[in-house]
């Protein structure tokens, strides 16, 4: 009995101590990678090229794709269904800014919904050189937003970019 009363207890605290917690999440990583920035931007630009580094289109190798409009522009939809790492949903460019930027965004149907926007720049560091940022963007709706408070989303996310920036970065030097 005195087990439930501190399960009871327990709830509500979880739920209050959620109202402070922040629902923002934001995380970006970069790589410099030895090609000229024109090369880089042409093939990032291309959302069917995430196939080839993104550490998700990798862990389901019988996901479901699906692709709506014309790559490499603002409309098209890559869509996804697969195990239950990767879910459901659908990533659309939603603009381009030629040579500099890609901006996204994603909508997950499962395993939760919800809505986040992603970004991929180039910036020249030399004629043959160029840094690669990914970044990501969203907000963890109340209560689930207390799961930051034991899980660092910004690590987890962020390594997941870091090990597909160094596949881009790989397979861009060949």
């Amino acid at each position: 009995m005195i087990i439930l009363y501190i399960i009871l207890g327990i709830i509500p605290f979880l739920l209050l101590l959620a109202l402070f917690v922040s629902k923002d999440m934001k995380t970006t990583r970069d790589v410099v990678i030895n090609k000229p920035k024109d090369e880089v931007f042409n093939y990032i630009k291309y959302l069917k090229n995430q196939d080839n580094f993104s550490k998700w289109a990798m862990m389901d190798s019988n996901m479901k794709k699906e692709f709506r409009g014309t790559d490499a522009t603002p409309g098209f939809i890559s869509a996804w269904e697969g195990n239950k790492k990767v879910g459901k949903g659908e990533q659309e460019i939603l603009a381009i800014e030629e040579g500099k930027k890609v901006d996204y965004e994603l909508r997950f149907e499962k395993p939760f919904k919800s809505i986040a926007k992603a970004v991929m720049t180039t910036e020249e560091i030399d004629k043959n050189s160029t840094k690669v940022s990914w970044g990501f963007e969203s907000k963890m709706n109340y209560p689930l937003n207390l799961m930051k408070l034991f899980f660092n989303m910004d690590k987890a996310i962020g390594n997941d970019f870091s090990i597909g920036l160094n596949r881009l970065k790989s397979i861009l030097e060949k």
